[in-house]
């Protein structure tokens, strides 16, 4: 929706992932995901697998000629095992983001039997190649590392659903670190900011709260997302600036 003032609305949800996610649905695929969020009215997806973005490229280059805007990402497992979203612009970025992570992940195998398998794609979901590595441990990186890794790299750092029990900041840590530089704090669809902030008065008021789906299936797409009213074209800058409330710009969990 646009105004007389340049501002135009998207719905985004910046938490998807795809069968390169060990515990995601093979129907996973690019295809797929981008007619449900078509169906949805989605216009901004970031793509977001545990320690992972090998099906990133497939996604943005499916989704080229399209009215959705699809931004590189990751869902990365830190050390004290709380779960946060990455965000990016490039290829480019993403691969730096990818090797450095990789350096910091533990040399394992997957073992596809017991941890299921990690596909990866092309634009059309056809597959490429298994992932081999174990990409379902904690990188050897703290939050505050990632987090002055991520913003080096231009990138958005966000924890990732901060009230679940299982990789959610609040009940992981049990307060919101006091020196954590998050550009914002993603809460579950299972709870609305407002009664987050109740529930967790430790979150600074100042932190911005959003939500997504956290999809690994494609019924659950669209069940939760985040508005961000724009200036110009969606980017890692313009969803900065909507989280600051800068120049008129906005954002709301509907």
């Amino acid at each position: 929706m646009a105004s007389n003032s340049g501002l135009r609305e998207y719905r985004a949800d910046l938490h998807l992932h795809t069968l390169a996610s060990a515990c995601a649905e093979v129907e996973m695929l690019p295809p797929l995901v981008l007619e449900e969020a078509r169906f949805h009215g989605l216009n901004i997806l970031a793509i977001t697998d545990h320690n992972s973005t090998g099906n990133v490229a497939a996604f943005m280059e499916a989704a080229k000629d399209t009215e959705i805007t699809v931004l590189p990402g990751m869902e990365l497992l830190t050390r004290e095992e709380v779960d946060m979203i990455c965000v990016f612009d490039t290829l480019e970025q993403i691969a730096d983001w990818q090797a450095y992570v990789d350096a910091h992940l533990p040399p394992l195998q997957n073992d596809p039997d017991s941890f299921g398998p990690q596909f990866l794609v092309d634009k059309d979901g056809d597959f490429v190649a298994e992932d081999p590595l174990m990409r379902k441990l904690p990188a050897l990186l703290s939050l505050t590392e990632a987090i002055q890794r991520i913003h080096a790299l231009g990138g958005l750092a966000i924890p990732a659903h901060i009230d679940r029990k299982v990789y959610g900041l609040m009940p992981v840590l049990g307060l919101w670190p006091p020196d954590l530089n998050a550009d914002a704090a993603e809460v579950s669809p299972n709870i609305r900011p407002s009664a987050a902030r109740r529930r967790y008065p430790s979150i600074p008021s100042h932190m911005p709260l959003i939500s997504n789906s956290d999809a690994h299936c494609l019924d659950v797409i669209g069940r939760s997302m985040t508005v961000f009213v724009l200036r110009h074209a969606p980017s890692v800058a313009e969803l900065r600036l909507a989280l600051q409330g800068a120049g008129q710009r906005r954002f709301y969990v509907p």
